[in-house]
């Protein structure tokens, strides 16, 4: 952001201490201001979670440059107005939207690669991510679902497809810059404002600043393997007995997540990719119990639409949206045969629901839990409990109270649950103060705020 472009920013200030003049903003913006009345607005409101669909912002600013983000930061400081940062509107929360100021970064999404680090804007959707930088050999490490902006995922530490050998998305990160509560364009690293850059890495978002673009250093890309394998309920216990075996422990090269589901049947599945042969993949599923297996061998960029659940790039962004509840935990240790039966009878249950088992290890638990803000480094998996429509929330709740005397309270702030007290502890642990003192210092006054900050 050059100084005429701060200066257009700070034009608004006269203003101060008026009703929210919206012309003026919207004059000051390169981007798009949607208000309500205008004929786009039920769309602009829109996050990918149907339960929000009752949220009334006040305006829905899409943010063309870094400029835009300070001055909507700018105008909604001085009348008072709430900021709703958002990238892809994959909040679990619905922290994306709200009855201020929603500030879209979706514009921002070039992807610029230079000698290895690839800059990404921060309203790009992974798969976009994927897509442009697979055309040069290279990716980043980060999640499955195609939609997901890459500010949320990497903001709360980016569990990911290929953590196991590249370690959290955080993990590659290289710089992040964010315009503060004071609306000025920072840049964060490792030599500049280290400790924000620290909290930035698994701090999550929305507390700090309203990030606008990421450099990441990728890794170089090949074809891979990719495998599902799929069992009758009543294989259940010996299949998550194996695999939480198996998973965290397997070679880096390795990930798999772990499906037991009632939506709308009853189902048990892993699936994995493998950054290797198809033989030596097929090698390291033996032991399994017989199931029906599918593994196939496939470009990287088709590997990374496999575990998104489509086919096309069209296709991937094209996704329906969903009504949902969740919540999540980390296990430290493997599940007693007692925690595992626990577990299969709460899939078991009447309804529509799913528990996601991510396998960690590797790559992500050679980093100290205090070298970022990013807590859960020696946990073996998180498990997300997932469930659609009617009685979503209250299955969520009681699978997840039922299982937290069991593996103990922990949980990922990529997943936030409201219903959680405690959660400041449950999200970043023994990390929880130093984020707090960082906030500070970055954001005296508290103006970035929601209910689970830090």
């Amino acid at each position: 952001m050059d100084r005429r472009e701060f200066l257009s920013a700070a034009a608004l200030a006269p203003f101060a201490g008026a009703a929210p003049d919206w012309a003026a903003l919207d004059r000051t913006l390169k981007g798009r201001l949607v208000r309500p009345g205008d004929a786009s607005y039920a769309t602009a409101k829109r996050v990918f979670n149907v339960a929000f669909d009752n949220a009334t912002p006040r305006a829905v600013a899409y943010c063309a440059s870094a400029a835009d983000v300070a001055a909507c930061v700018g105008f909604a400081r001085r009348h008072g107005l709430a900021v709703h940062p958002r990238s892809g509107g994959h909040s679990y929360a619905g922290w994306s939207t709200g009855s201020g100021l929603v500030v879209d970064v979706s514009q921002l999404k070039a992807v610029k690669l230079t000698g290895g680090l690839a800059t990404v804007g921060a309203g790009a959707k992974l798969i976009d991510v994927y897509a442009t930088l697979g055309r040069s050999g290279v990716s980043i490490p980060a999640g499955s679902c195609p939609t997901v902006g890459v500010a949320g995922l990497t903001l709360g530490g980016g569990i990911g497809v290929v953590a196991r050998r590249y370690g959290l998305t955080i993990d590659v990160l290289k710089a992040v810059s964010l315009v503060t509560a004071g609306g000025k364009l920072i840049t964060a690293t490792a030599g500049s404002h280290p400790d924000l850059f620290w909290a930035l890495r698994g701090g999550g978002g929305g507390n700090f600043g309203i990030a606008t673009s990421f450099t990441y250093q990728t890794h170089p890309v090949q074809d891979v393997t990719v495998f599902t394998m799929r069992w009758p309920w009543s294989q259940a216990f010996a299949v998550v007995k194996k695999w939480q075996k198996w998973a965290p422990a397997a070679p880096d090269a390795l990930w798999s997540n772990l499906h037991l589901s009632q939506d709308p049947g009853r189902s048990v599945s892993v699936t994995g990719l493998y950054l290797g042969s198809r033989s030596r993949c097929e090698a390291l599923l033996k032991g399994f119990p017989p199931s029906t297996r599918t593994v196939k061998s496939l470009s990287y960029l088709q590997a990374m639409y496999f575990m998104a659940g489509c086919s096309t790039l069209e296709a991937c962004h094209t996704g329906p949206r969903d009504r949902f509840s969740a919540s999540s935990h980390f296990a430290y240790a493997e599940m007693s045969d007692a925690t595992i039966r626990a577990l299969i009878a709460q899939v078991g249950r009447a309804g529509r629901h799913t528990v996601l088992i991510d396998a960690l290890g590797g790559a992500v638990g050679r980093v100290a839990p205090g070298a970022t803000a990013f807590p859960h480094r020696k946990a073996l998996f998180s498990l997300q409990y997932y469930a659609h429509f009617d009685g979503a929330s209250a299955w969520v709740r009681s699978a997840r109270d039922s299982m937290t005397p069991r593996l103990g309270r922990h949980a990922y702030v990529n997943y936030p649950d409201i219903a959680l007290k405690d959660y400041k502890d449950q999200y970043y642990g023994a990390n929880a103060a130093r984020l707090a003192a960082v906030k500070k210092v970055y954001d005296p006054t508290g103006f970035f705020r929601h209910p689970q900050g830090v």
